[in-house]
């Protein structure tokens, strides 16, 4: 497949890639992509969430009552999970949500999800640009130049620019990554995927492994 290079300005640079077919052309497997996502925001939780049990709260353990002629239950003390202000049955207590991918599978989910926005012609080559100064006017400017959508764009550079990284954050539909960083989720979750030129050979050398 082969996609033209186009300048910030939005003008062909004259430029064509070749983007690798056993990457960017596989046929996609959506199992794989759905556990590499799955994983992805599972390592996201931080799973603080906690509640006290009877044995954690701090109400008297003083009995309440006589043990017969009051009818009904007898119950033990006000920690008794039906009072307010009771300890929580069952309630959640922190605990580790991360789980582990093999490598394979993880590769085979990032070429499904590239292979799924090559088919949608989701895809923009850009020639590599640099910024000064952090200037948010400016890459609005770039994207709308390029036609990149206003929804949704994810801007995928060799290496991390904390200019052009700046430039995005006052712009909530345009995200910033580096190769490095870049995964089935963020790739999916993307409408359009903004490569900067040389991004496309990285992903080839590391995918093809």
């Amino acid at each position: 497949m082969q996609l033209p290079v186009l300048k910030i300005d939005g003008t062909p640079s004259g430029k064509n890639v070749t983007l690798e077919e056993g990457v960017f052309g596989i046929t996609p497997n959506d199992h794989a992509i759905y556990l590499d996502v799955v994983q992805y925001l599972a390592n996201q939780r931080h799973g603080n969430a906690k509640t006290k049990d009877r044995s954690e709260n701090s109400h008297s353990t003083k009995k309440l009552g006589r043990q017969k002629g009051g009818g009904g239950a007898r119950h033990g003390s006000l920690k008794s999970n039906i009072f307010v202000g009771g300890g929580r049955v069952f309630g959640p207590q922190p605990r580790f949500y991360h789980t582990k991918l093999n490598k394979k599978v993880k590769a085979l989910a990032r070429k499904s999800a590239l292979s799924y926005k090559a088919a949608e012609n989701a895809i923009i080559m850009l020639e590599p640009f640099v910024m000064d100064a952090p200037k948010t006017k400016e890459l609005l400017k770039i994207t709308t130049a390029i036609k990149a959508g206003d929804r949704k764009v994810l801007y995928v550079l060799p290496e991390n620019s904390t200019n052009i990284y700046l430039s995005s954050r006052n712009l909530p539909q345009v995200n910033v990554t580096s190769v490095d960083e870049i995964s089935t989720y963020t790739i999916m979750n993307a409408r359009t995927l903004v490569l900067v030129d040389g991004v496309q050979d990285i992903l080839a050398e590391r995918n093809m492994r």
